[in-house]
């Protein structure tokens, strides 16, 4: 009992979060956000990811990119509301602008330049970017408390390549962050014109050339280190894991065309969406023999890690929960204002307390390296 109590405690210890927990939790709010247009659930969504990053995210350089998709959502939410309004603001319902319309030829098919704009057309703009801007500020939570390093650690053997080439996407903002904090560092000892037009370009040139280079510096270390380099197989060994991996793709899109299908047999959806997982899975299994690795360290996976998992996913499932039972919630009506059931606030509660499950980062001490050629 008293070993038990103390790997309790032991894994509350301050330290960093599995990376693929931190992602299937995010995943989880992205997949609450996608099943609904209300705003005050988009917002509660929102608010959970910034409290999440403010309360566990380090201080290495990718945690500083969140406020840049904070800024992103903004500018989704606005670009898609001004297009409502220069698109057309539509038909029907109270008019708030009435503007003068701009005739377009007929094969624009029904599109229209401004013209009247409603109450009901505008709030369907703010709906939908607020819920595009709510999945991008989900998935930029991730990219900020996730250490890409240890999430590239965490892919299976046989996606390494396809894994690289998504940790370096998803790994694109903060490492810009980075830059930009470096070069104003640089910029700041050095002084000189402060301008907006001259300023401007003394940064975005250093910044994009010094997110390059690193780029290839890590590519090349990379590329030294054999990453993802496999080793002999014979071609028995390689033409079986080829069809396997055919077989449960094809096996995966016949089921998935089967499921959106209502014409289709039973037996032709779930089944063999399930058996093309498997088969898959046994696939990725072989081919991931074929690539050399080891680890000095693994992550290590704990209760804490199993929580802020399952508090994420089950954001989503109560979101795809009540996409089908409680329509009026998850898609309010234009006309009416939306409102709230007690399933959304205990969802999102569940997903606030258990990312702040995660035991906290540890305390490190981090200085701005100021380089002589990043604001050359």
């Amino acid at each position: 009992m008293r070993t038990r109590l103390d790997r309790l405690r032991t894994a509350r210890l301050p330290r960093d979060l599995h990376p693929v927990a931190w992602w299937l939790w995010a995943i989880g709010l992205a997949v609450a956000a996608s099943f609904t247009t209300n705003p005050w659930l988009l917002l509660l969504l929102i608010g959970v990811a910034c409290l999440a990053v403010a309360a566990r995210r380090s201080s290495q350089p990718w945690a500083d990119s969140f406020r840049l998709y904070l800024w992103l959502g903004v500018a989704i939410v606005v670009i898609r509301v001004l297009f409502r309004i220069l698109l057309g603001g539509g038909d029907g319902g109270r008019v708030l602008l009435d503007l003068p319309q701009i005739p377009l030829p007929d094969w624009t098919l029904g599109l229209r330049l401004l013209g009247p704009v409603t109450s009901e057309s505008l709030l369907a703009g703010l709906y939908d970017g607020l819920r595009l801007a709510a999945i991008v500020i989900c998935v930029g939570s991730a990219n900020a408390l996730a250490n890409p390093k240890r999430l590239l650690r965490s892919v299976p053997p046989a996606l390494y390549e396809i894994g690289s080439a998504l940790v370096v996407a998803v790994t694109v903002l903060p490492q810009l962050a980075d830059s930009l904090r470096r070069v104003r560092a640089a910029q700041t000892l050095r002084g000189g014109d402060t301008g907006r037009v001259s300023g401007l370009r003394r940064l975005v040139v250093p910044v994009l050339e010094d997110a390059l280079e690193r780029s290839l510096a890590l590519a090349a270390g990379m590329d030294t280190r054999g990453y993802g380099r496999a080793t002999g197989a014979t071609p028995r060994a390689r033409r079986t894991t080829g069809a396997l991996m055919v077989l449960g793709l094809c096996a995966v899109c016949v089921g998935v065309y089967a499921g959106l299908d209502s014409t289709t047999p039973p037996w032709l959806g779930r089944p063999m969406l399930a058996l093309g997982a498997l088969v898959s899975v046994v696939a990725v299994r072989s081919a991931g023999r074929r690539v050399g690795r080891s680890r000095y360290r693994p992550d290590p996976w704990q209760w804490p890690e199993t929580v802020v998992a399952a508090s994420g996913l089950m954001a989503g499932v109560a979101g795809w929960w009540m996409s089908r039972h409680q329509l009026t919630v998850a898609y309010p009506p234009l006309t009416e204002a939306p409102a709230l059931s007690l399933l959304a606030l205990v969802a999102e509660g569940v997903a606030l307390a258990g990312a702040l499950c995660a035991p906290p980062v540890e305390a490190s001490v981090t200085t701005a390296p100021v380089e002589a050629g990043a604001a050359a």
